[in-house]
């Protein structure tokens, strides 16, 4: 078997078990998940501890 035939046999997998589990296919669906993952907030500041004078 090619491998041009192996990727499409592998394509068409992944979407049939895609569909099975109804994934969304709607890219404005993709695009808001993506958003939600990757909304990351800013660590606050590492400021070190101050030492006391002897």
């Amino acid at each position: 078997m090619s491998p041009q035939k192996q990727n499409e046999s592998q394509l068409d997998r992944f979407k049939e078990l895609a569909r099975q589990l109804e994934c969304d296919e709607d890219e404005a669906a993709f695009d808001e998940a993506l958003k939600r993952l990757a909304d990351v907030k800013a660590l606050p500041k590492h400021e070190p501890k101050k030492r006391g004078t002897k």
